[in-house]
Order: structure tokens, then C-alpha cells, then sequence
């Protein structure tokens, strides 16, 4: 499925990250957005409400965050694509209908432009502390998938990759950008709309008769129908059966939620990306994601240039985590080296797959600005010692 020429503002632009998100939005062929304004992410909507006049997409600025997320889910089974877009705050209010996205099996994108907390915190400042919020902030056990971007081209590219996961998994999918990359403005390339591979949605064709609206196929994600096509169903957050009506006992609570957990992890191997560089023979490896990974080039060449042999591993998708790449790598090295602005996220993960082969180094920030790279340098320094 390609996208929609009239969706696609092509060529090269310069564009900031929030901006270059919309348009990643529009060409994935995004029509709803539910929302309120809330720094550093306002912009996303502000450019989605000046083009979507031109295309006929649907924008609603909600009372709150969490009537936004809940207007997401709604749209989605509506045949919408929806997408919200936050930042902090609004981020922990919409986590009650984050969890019923996931429970509903919605297909939805939510874009968080992170800043500096925690509550108010640094409205319009640079954060990286919502990682594992994105992962475990509602309740219950499910699965999600988030990526991260370094510029305004990946927030283009992102977005639209973060559409076709939400899509092919029935899952809500995230892109976890921050204040610097939402902000910072580039070139950005945006292809031809018949360069634009999208995910179709999963339709039945079958009859209503037939149709079980929680019933999966072979990967476990279930097909969806759209409200008003005449499919007598009941959808709800409550632990359901395959027909999608309440079933309060706990044969059905493991079937349902084994599968919801199950749909992303048997299948993470298709998910899970990442860059990297300079493993081979490396005593050392940079991991880091987001606009961190940018900061911390200055430390990597310094190092480099010293005869520290360094690798980079860069998350791409953030969400299910690379565990399997990360224990091959640290049964090869010395030590990971994780710059984070927070005090310690992604390096739990980190060490957590490293399972005590390698020497995990946190270079923890608090947020409001970037690291420094020479405390990368120096960690990096001290890891090969």
C-alpha cells in the first residue's frame, strides 16, 4: 500500500522535529488527531491543523490529555488513523487510556515530545525520563513499542514507521522524541508518495456471522472491523473473551493477556532495530538513543583518536529491547557506557541483558540541557581502565 499523493508534502525542507512528526503523520495517512497544548509539542498539531483543511483530516482539541488518548481509541475503531501528541504531564494522564488502547487493541500513535520533569519540571527544556513510563506506566501486563529519533529526518521517517507497527500489531506504537530533536531544525527529505511503503489495516472479510472480533490469526493479532459496517460486536476494557464480551475468571484473563504480551514479544525479533558500529573488535560500546546519541559523538572520536576502540549500538526501537544483541555484545567487551538525561533508565535494561558478562557505566543527566561530552568521555575513560 503506497501513500496518498495529496497527504505528501515531497522534496526537501527544512523543517524542526515537531513539524517533520506531522508530516511523517500525514503521509502514513494519519486523518484524526485528538489533543491539547501542552510545551514543547504544541507545534506537531499546530502544522497538522493548517494541512489537514487540504485533505480532510479531523482535528479535536480535547478538554484534557486524557479525553484526548480516549478520543484516539474511540477514532481507531471508528477506521480513523489517530494519532495524539503530549509531552509530561499530559503523558501520565493519558496512561489509564494508553492501557485500554492496549486492552482494545486499538492501533493508534501517540508522539511525546519529552522535557524536563518530574510534574510542571522544565516545560521548555529537554528531558529523556519518560522511557519507562512509555514501557510500564499503566497498569497490568501488556506490550507496547516505542522508537526514538535524533533528528527531524528520523521524526519524519519514525512516524511513519511508528504507523505501520501500530497497524501490522494492533498495539499502540510511540515516538519518544525530547525538546532538542522536537525543536531543532534540518534538512529533512521527504520521498514521493509511491516511495512510501504503509501498513495496511488488518480488515475482515469476513461475513458478521463469522467474525470474532478477538479471534487472532497466526501472529496472534487479531483482523478489526470498523463501527458502522454492520458487525453486531462489543468491545470493552474488561477481560473479554474472543467475542469481545466480559469473561471474569482467570482461564480467560491468561488466554487474553498472554496473547496481548505474546504478540509483541514472539515477534520482537521483526521489531527490535537498532545501529551499530565499531562492535567487531570494540572494548567498549556507546549505547545510547534519541538526541544523547548526537551528544555523545564529540566523546566517541575523542576516544577514537586516543586508541580507545569504542562501539556505538544506537537504539532505534526502544521498546521491545534489543536483550539478545545487547548479551552477545557484552560477552565480547569490557564495559557499555549509557549517557541518559535521567538518573538511570535504559541502563537498567541495559544491565539487566548484560546479565553481570560486562560492566555497565550510567553518564545519568537531569534533564534541562544536554550532557557535557566530556563526562561521556570521561566514562568511557574509566570503563577501560
Amino acid at each position: 500500500m503506497k501513500a496518498n499523493p495529496k497527504n505528501v508534502l515531497t522534496g526537501a525542507h527544512y523543517l524542526d522535529g515537531d513539524h517533520a512528526c506531522s508530516e511523517g503523520a500525514l503521509a502514513a495517512g494519519c486523518n484524526f488527531v485528538a489533543g491539547y497544548p501542552i510545551t514543547p509539542s504544541t507545534e506537531v498539531v499546530e502544522r497538522m491543523t493548517e494541512r489537514f483543511p487540504t485533505i480532510g483530516g479531523i482535528f479535536i482539541q480535547m478538554e484534557d490529555e486524557l479525553a484526548s488518548m480516549a478520543a484516539v481509541v474511540g477514532a481507531a475503531w471508528s477506521g480513523a488513523k489517530a494519532m495524539t501528541v503530549t509531552s509530561g504531564p499530559g503523558f501520565s494522564l493519558m496512561m489509564e487510556n494508553i492501557g485500554l488502547a492496549a486492552m482494545m487493541e486499538a492501533p493508534c500513535v501517540i508522539i511525546n515530545v519529552q522535557r524536563g520533569g518530574p510534574s510542571t519540571g522544565l516545560p521548555t527544556l529537554p528531558g529523556q525520563a519518560d522511557m519507562m513510563q512509555v514501557r510500564w506506566g499503566s497498569h497490568g501486563d501488556y506490550e507496547i513499542i516505542a522508537l526514538s529519533p535524533n533528528s527531524p529526518q528520523e521524526c519524519f521517517e519514525f512516524t511513519i514507521k511508528a504507523f505501520n507497527l501500530s497497524e501490522k500489531y494492533r498495539v499502540p506504537t510511540f515516538v519518544m522524541s525530547d525538546e532538542c530533536v522536537g525543536h531543532m531544525t534540518e534538512k529533512v527529505i521527504i520521498p514521493p508518495a509511491d516511495q512510501i511503503e504503509l501498513e495496511p489495516r488488518r480488515y475482515t472479510t469476513l461475513s458478521p456471522a463469522e467474525y470474532l472480533p478477538f479471534k487472532p490469526e497466526k501472529d496472534l493479532v487479531p483482523q478489526i472491523i470498523k463501527a458502522g459496517d454492520g458487525y453486531k460486536i462489543h468491545i470493552t476494557g474488561l477481560t473479554h473473551d474472543e467475542k469481545g464480551y466480559p469473561v471474569m475468571n482467570w482461564q480467560t484473563q491468561e488466554k487474553l493477556v498472554r496473547r496481548l504480551v505474546d504478540k509483541i514479544r514472539l515477534n520482537q525479533d521483526k521489531i527490535v532495530e537498532f545501529e551499530e558500529e565499531n562492535t567487531g573488535d570494540a572494548e567498549v560500546i556507546l549505547l545510547s538513543y534519541g538526541i544523547s546519541s548526537r551528544v555523545a559523538i564529540p566523546a566517541i572520536q575523542k576516544a577514537r583518536k586516543e586508541g580507545i576502540k569504542v562501539g556505538v549500538l544506537r537504539l532505534i526501537v526502544v521498546w521491545p529491547f534489543p536483550e539478545k544483541r545487547i548479551y552477545q555484545l557484552a560477552k565480547k567487551i569490557k564495559a557499555f557506557v549509557v549517557p541518559e538525561m535521567n538518573y538511570g533508565q535504559i541502563v537498567l535494561e541495559v544491565e539487566r541483558s548484560a546479565k553481570g558478562q560486562a560492566e555497565v557505566y550510567l553518564v545519568p543527566h537531569g534533564g534541562g540541557w544536554v550532557h557535557d561530552p566530556e563526562d561521556i568521555y570521561k566514562a568511557i575513560k574509566e570503563a577501560v581502565r
